[in-house]
């Protein structure tokens, strides 16, 4: 893309020429309006910003000034200060001795101003440009710390939010980030603290399955609740999910009538966890009486109207005696036989 301004000085006008991808586009125009315009625009983008980083940056003119103001800034909590600072070494000194620490520092920084996002980027980078330097276990370590507090949310230190509700999307990335830390370096002084936050991301996760399990058994999608259950008790072991994973198998086997699956469920249930509420004080399991089917009336006035509850029987009065298709297939074979003559028969379905 190329800009070129032909001006003529007995007139008042001026043509602008602009070539993009080979193409010239030429544009006639009045001269001082556009001088003035182009004036204003050069002077805003470099002579005031150079001034203005002239200043910021006055005094400083070697490497490890740069290094020491940045650190002043992050120790005084002026991060947006450090930033600018770390920035502006890395662009002037991009091979010092002091460009490594930089990148590894402005993670921390990023991180402490609350900028999660990009202290995740910052860490990337620098695990990818310097994977033999002696810091990489702690670039490892901030990336899954900033995912563990974006998964935690500022209005939960405000709010009572239950992180095992929403989204698992960065629990699953710091769980992720932390367990790859663990295993390339399992000697850092940082992987005791991963260790711990990665027991209670596991226990959030395995939540979060139970939750949505308990929704699609309240919407009587028995088969889609069985299925999380099941996941949860066979992936989350040694979560106290798991407990609420066997009673919501047991309660989908009931549900589906299949009455010896939900008797071993409840026996898992009776023998690991006896003190679990869905059992009650005679050994009994406490079933739902009541499942939700939000009708029409009840969905389109937020629930000021019509009703959310009903009482479904815990399977189908009558079940087949196979499955509904191979009945059919049964149906049908028995009519196809006894419609057909000798006739047809002996000349395989040519006559009769």
């Amino acid at each position: 893309m190329g800009l070129r301004v032909l001006l003529w000085l007995n007139s008042p006008f001026c043509v602008v020429t602009i070539r993009i991808a080979g193409q010239t586009l030429s544009i006639r125009t009045i001269k001082f309006p556009l001088l003035l315009v182009l004036g204003l625009f050069l002077g805003a983008c470099g002579w005031f910003g150079n001034d203005e980083e002239a200043d910021e940056f006055a005094g400083l003119s070697t490497e490890e000034q740069f290094y020491r103001r940045a650190l002043e800034q992050s120790d005084s909590q002026n991060f947006q200060g450090a930033i600018a600072t770390y920035q502006a070494l890395e662009s002037r000194f991009p091979f010092g001795r002091f460009a490594a620490q930089a990148q590894i520092e402005i993670v921390y920084v990023y991180y402490r101003n609350n900028d999660l996002e990009a202290a995740r980027a910052a860490a990337d980078r620098f695990i990818r440009l310097h994977p033999e330097n002696e810091n990489v276990d702690y670039a490892h370590y901030m990336k899954g710390l900033a995912s563990f507090n974006e998964e935690s949310g500022m209005l939960s230190r405000f709010l009572p939010i239950d992180a095992t509700k929403r989204d698992p999307g960065r629990a699953r990335e710091s769980f992720a980030d932390f367990s790859q830390l663990l295993a390339l370096y399992p000697d850092s002084p940082y992987a005791a603290d991963a260790r711990a936050r990665m027991v209670h991301l596991r226990n959030n996760l395995a939540y979060y399955e139970i939750h949505v399990a308990t929704y699609y058994l309240e919407r009587r999608a028995y088969i889609a609740a069985l299925r999380r259950a099941q996941y949860v008790v066979e992936n989350f072991q040694g979560t106290p999910a798991v407990a609420d994973g066997v009673a919501v198998m047991a309660e989908s086997y009931l549900r589906l009538g299949l009455n010896d699956l939900a008797d071993t469920s409840l026996a898992l249930l009776r023998e690991n966890y006896p003190d679990h509420e869905s059992i009650g004080s005679d050994g009994e399991f406490i079933i739902r009486t009541e499942i939700t089917n939000p009708s029409l009336l009840y969905t389109v006035s937020f629930g000021l109207l019509g009703d959310n509850r009903i009482d479904p029987p815990l399977a189908p009065t009558v079940r087949p005696r196979n499955s509904g298709s191979q009945e059919i297939i049964n149906a049908q074979g028995e009519v196809e036989e006894a419609g057909r003559s000798w006739l047809s028969i002996l000349t395989l379905g040519i006559l009769g």
